[in-house]
Formats: structure tokens, sequence, C-alpha cells
């Protein structure tokens, strides 16, 4: 998939309904309380990049907590046959990018870029680019800062707490438990450039890494991978 088609834009909403609904009745099956904080900024009428930590695919149940009206989301390809999941992703209008063609992926971020705004599309990434149980936030890559800042769009990053405490990955079990959403101010971009990636790239990750510990209660330590040498382009 190589753009945004035409009937995803259009059925957006219905689809993303529909989706929402079915996630998020699995929380009440599996005992999953969402507590979330600034869901208003999600909600505002403009175009805009959502950016947000990834751990598990308990974060799909997340998402469809704060998942605002006219929104896309991006992710690797692979996603896309992972079974029923994928299945779900692709009806809830997920655009898949292709990471070993760059050029590829390039195209897709500028083909979303011209429709977001034209349109007033929301797109929400995973800048993580792969799911992360290490208890801390991995490097971002800068394929949404890019985004937003060609598109002179505000980036609004989404932090969930750690499901550390009730959800293995090694066994894929969880039990019951509280998942904090706290959606922190927007970030603006107008007036930005190309050059600007790397600073952009790193206030956003200081500012969701900061949020990640204060809502999960973990003890922050220094010295966690980050900052603009160790990314990758998406």
């Amino acid at each position: 998939m190589y753009g945004i088609p035409t009937t995803v834009t259009e059925n957006l909403d219905k689809t993303g309904r529909i989706i929402s609904w079915f996630v998020r009745s699995f929380k009440y099956a599996y005992g999953l309380r969402f507590e979330v904080k600034g869901r208003e900024t999600l909600d505002e009428d403009r175009p805009c990049v959502i950016i947000s930590n990834h751990q598990s695919i308990l974060d799909m149940m997340g998402l469809m907590e704060v998942l605002p009206d006219r929104c896309v989301q991006i992710a690797k390809r692979e996603l896309l046959f992972l079974g029923p999941v994928g299945l779900i992703m692709y009806l809830g209008g997920v655009l898949f990018i292709n990471r070993q063609r760059s050029q590829t992926a390039m195209s897709v971020i500028t083909d979303v870029g011209e429709r977001m705004v034209r349109e007033k599309l929301k797109v929400w990434i995973y800048p993580e680019g792969t799911r992360n149980d290490s208890g801390d936030l991995l490097p971002f890559k800068k394929g949404a800062f890019y985004l937003a800042i060609q598109a002179q769009v505000p980036i609004i990053p989404v932090v969930y707490s750690s499901f550390s405490s009730f959800y293995s990955c090694k066994t894929k079990l969880f039990t019951s438990g509280t998942i904090k959403v706290e959606v922190l101010d927007a970030i603006p971009t107008r007036g930005l450039t190309v050059a600007d990636v790397p600073k952009l790239l790193d206030t956003c990750h200081q500012a969701m890494r900061t949020c990640f510990f204060h809502i999960s209660k973990i003890p922050q330590e220094n010295g966690a991978p980050s900052g603009p040498d160790t990314q990758e382009a998406q």
C-alpha cells in the first residue's frame, strides 16, 4: 500500500468506530482499565502528527481509548501479515510502509503530508519502530518528524505507562491492571526545516521519556539511549 486510498479517508470515521468498539470490548473481558489525561488535545479540529511509545499488542486497546476522528496510522509492512491483527489494522485504515525500501517509504510520507493538510487528517506513528519491553523508550526513527515539518503541523506525544506489572512479553499472558495514558501538549513545527529534525526528535523523546517514568512510577536513570546521532530514517 503506497498511498492513502480515497476509500480510506471517505470511510475512516465509520470504520474506526466499528474497530474501536470491537477492540475496546476486550478490555472488559480481561479486566483492563485505562486512565486518560489530556484527551481534549487530540480532539482539536486540526491536522497533526501523533506519536506514542509501543510496548505490545495491548497498545491497540489503549489507542482505541483516545483515537480521534479522521486519524490514520502508519505501521511497518510486516504487521499486515499478522493474521487477525493485521486484518483489523488494515480495516482500521492503517497505512503500511516497507521500511526496507526507503524511497517508497518517503514517497508514502510525502503523499500523507499533502493529504493530511488538505483533508485535515491526523496521523498516528510509533516512532520507536518496533515493540519495546525494555522498561525505557528506544531511540526514535526520524519519519514522523520529517512528516510533521514537511506538513508544518504540530506533533502531539501520547505516552502509555509500563505494562510490566501485569503483562509478560515472554508468555504473552496478562492479568487485570490499569494503564495510564497521558496526552502531552502539542509541539509546534511551523517555521522549522529539515535541519531542525534532530532537535525536534530529541525534544519529543525527552518529554515522552520523562512522562513514561513518571506515570509508570519507575525511577529514571541517566544514560538511556537517546539523541539524534543514534537515529535512523523511518
